[in-house]
C-alpha cells in the first residue's frame, strides 16, 4: 500500500482572500488537518466551506500526536498541516512532524502562500538582495549575546515582535547597534495595515504615545561601512 502525503499548507496572515486556490483544494481533499489552534483554523475552513476534520497540533502536544499522524500517513491517508496564520515552521510549529515524516519515508509537499516575513520585507524599502530572518529574539537569557553577534551583519535583518515588547526591542537594538534605518510592519494584509519607516531614533519618536496592535515584523538595515 502506498503511503499518504503530508502537505504543508500556508494560510492567510490576515486577509482571508489571500488563501490560494491550490491550498483550498488540498485542505478539502485530505483526510485530516493538523492545526495549531483549531478554533482559529475553523474560521478559515468555514469561510471556504472546508469540512475536513481538524486535529490540534502544536509544540506542547507534538510528541504525543506525531505518532498518530505518522500511522495515518503510513496507512495511505493524505494529511495537511497548517498554522494559525502564514507558513508553518516559520516561527511556528511543524518541524518536528516534518522531520519525522521524512525519516519514515513520507513525501512532504509544501503548498506555498502568504508569509508575514516576505510581505514585510518587500514593502519595507530596505535592501532585499540579502537578508537574514531571526524570528523572535530571546526575551532574557542570551538576548544581549545575540544582539552582539548580529551587530556586524551587513544584511537586512528581520525580526518578529509583539506590540507589548517592540519599544524595548528598539531600545535594545539602538544600544547594541546604534541609529539605523528601521521599518515596523504591522497588521499586514488587514484593514489597518501600516508601515512605519525611518531612522531608529525617528521611529521611536513616532511611537511615543502610540498604542500598536497586531503582530509586528521589524526590519532593520544591516551594518554598512561609514
Amino acid at each position: 500500500m502506498a503511503t499518504g502525503k503530508l502537505y504543508i499548507v500556508s494560510t492567510p496572515i490576515g486577509n482571508l482572500r489571500d488563501m490560494t486556490y491550490r491550498g483550498v483544494e488540498i485542505l478539502k481533499s485530505v483526510a485530516l488537518i493538523g492545526a495549531e489552534d483549531t478554533r482559529t483554523s475553523r474560521r478559515l475552513l468555514d469561510h471556504y466551506q472546508i469540512k475536513t476534520p481538524l486535529l490540534s497540533y502544536h509544540d506542547f502536544n507534538k510528541e504525543h500526536v506525531t505518532p498518530r499522524l505518522l500511522e495515518k500517513l503510513a496507512a495511505g491517508d493524505d494529511l495537511a498541516l497548517i498554522t494559525d496564520a502564514g507558513t508553518p515552521m516559520v516561527s511556528d510549529p511543524g518541524f518536528f512532524l516534518t522531520r519525522a515524516a521524512i525519516a519514515a519515508g513520507i513525501e512532504v509537499v509544501p503548498i506555498p502562500g502568504a508569509s508575514a516575513l516576505l510581505a514585510a520585507i518587500v514593502g519595507a524599502g530596505l535592501p532585499t538582495d540579502r537578508f537574514v530572518f531571526e524570528g523572535f529574539l530571546p526575551r532574557k537569557k542570551g538576548r544581549q549575546t545575540r544582539l552582539k553577534q548580529l551587530a556586524a551583519d551587513p544584511r537586512t535583518l528581520v525580526i518578529y515582535e509583539s506590540p507589548q515588547r517592540i519599544e524595548k526591542t528598539l531600545r535594545d537594538i539602538r544600544a547594541a547597534w546604534g541609529n539605523r534605518p528601521v521599518v515596523i510592519a504591522r497588521e499586514l494584509t488587514k484593514k489597518f495595515e501600516e508601515f512605519i519607516r525611518g531612522e531608529l531614533n525617528d521611529v521611536m519618536q513616532k511611537l511615543e504615545g502610540k498604542t500598536l496592535k497586531g503582530e509586528i515584523v521589524l526590519i532593520i538595515g544591516g551594518k554598512l561601512d561609514r
